[in-house]
């Protein structure tokens, strides 16, 4: 795995092995930084359930400002704090060992981009989906990624989904705000 683009291009990143971790796949990571490619510059970035920090650390290189990284389990954050020191980012990212539930209902932080990549079929996802709202800056954006077939809601909090990609059998699902008419 690793860096597609950006300032950290080409660098390898750690990842953990076994049934618990699913990376995502570079294609799938490609097309998600296709459809973000012009909102990154100068964003504050939210990854929770990070693994290896992969997505964090691919928008960093591209140009977000800063992002903070949620994961539960010690040996992620470990993986995720080595990858950060081998990609030179170090002092613009954030690891918080946390369940993301819980991170969210204490956070008064405002980011502008949320990446949502738990456990596959946990509930995870859509307990998070509830909460994120609340710590997000006005036109930001939320992505989460799931199996395509998932029936995610159609509305998080002021947030509307916006749009489901298909990439194999895993789903980018974008949402946003929708614009006030005057």
């Amino acid at each position: 795995m690793r860096v597609i683009t950006g300032s950290a291009r080409g660098r390898k990143l750690l990842t953990l092995e076994g049934d618990d971790v699913r990376p995502t796949t570079d294609m799938v990571k490609e097309a998600l930084f296709s459809i973000l490619q012009f909102e990154l510059e100068g964003r504050k970035i939210l990854d929770l359930f990070g693994g290896s920090g992969q997505l964090a650390i691919e928008a960093l290189s591209r140009g977000a400002d800063s992002a903070v990284i949620v994961d539960l389990s010690k040996k992620s954050a470990d993986v995720i704090r080595q990858n950060l020191e081998t990609t030179g980012f170090t002092k613009k990212a954030t690891v918080v060992m946390a369940d993301a539930v819980s991170f969210l209902e204490r956070r008064s932080e405002k980011y502008d981009i949320a990446l949502l990549d738990p456990p596959y079929s946990t509930g995870l996802l859509e307990k998070a989906l509830e909460k994120v709202p609340a710590v997000m800056n006005e036109g930001a954006v939320i992505v989460c990624e799931a199996p395509y077939k998932d029936e995610l809601p159609q509305q998080a909090g002021p947030f509307v989904l916006q749009k489901k990609y298909k990439y194999g059998k895993t789903g980018l699902f974008l949402y946003r705000r929708p614009v006030e008419e005057a």
